[in-house]
């Protein structure tokens, strides 16, 4: 698979490094001489010096035989022009762009952008699943953060403890995955019942986590 990296700097060096040495064809664009040349050197790596949303300089580095472009220079603005121009000039139908601020996102996604990377969202979303909770955590994050695997920890005050899956009360945005029960994996049926000591893991987002939460916090009063 051929791939296009845009601009260098310590995410594109780090990209292209990562995909050479996973046996992958990638060729990355870069404004600053001296980054090229460096690059070069360091990763024997195909290098073109150039402006990322120039037509020739893509033209240049391949574009016509890439299937996927990666849009990673710290202007939100450029990687959104970026993946605009691979779309519509080149027919690249995989774009994947870094996003700074993440009040972006929805507007990258309403532009045809396949996928976007905020670090900021990342971050905060590892340091949210690292905080100490009463009674349950983030384990996961998928499609930029806007899907979440959680784990809730079942105690004898918790509302869920003695029910079967039939009768409790979720969000639409919440799908009970497995009960994890003396460090054994149950995958749950209508009628599993929720013991103390159990772990329930489901699937959800954060509006509705933080509504479930809510519930059961209220009803524990």
């Amino acid at each position: 698979m051929e791939s296009i990296i845009i601009v260098g700097g310590k995410v594109g060096y780090n990209l292209l490094k990562t995909l050479r040495e996973r046996g992958y064809q990638v060729t990355l664009v870069e404004r600053d001489r001296d980054i090229c040349a460096k690059i070069a050197d360091e990763l024997d790596a195909d290098v073109i010096c150039g402006d990322g949303t120039d037509l020739n300089v893509l033209s240049d580095a391949g574009i016509a035989d890439a299937e996927i472009i990666a849009a990673v220079t710290g202007t939100d603005e450029e990687n959104l022009v970026i993946c605009q121009i691979a779309k519509i000039s080149f027919n690249i139908q995989k774009t994947i762009a870094r996003v700074n601020n993440p009040k972006n996102i929805d507007m990258f996604k309403f532009l045809g952008v396949n996928r976007i990377v905020c670090s900021t969202e990342v971050i905060a979303n590892l340091i949210e699943s690292e905080l100490d909770r009463e009674e349950y955590r983030i384990i996961q994050t998928f499609e930029r953060g806007s899907m979440l695997l959680a784990e809730l920890d079942i105690r004898c005050k918790n509302p869920w403890c003695g029910l079967a899956i039939k009768d409790l009360k979720l969000p639409e945005e919440c799908v009970i995955t497995s009960v994890v029960r003396d460090e054994k994996v149950i995958y749950p049926r209508g009628d599993t019942q929720i013991c103390e000591g159990d772990k329930v893991l489901f699937i959800t987002n954060h509006p509705a986590l933080t509504g479930l939460m809510n519930t059961l916090h209220d009803r524990r009063i």
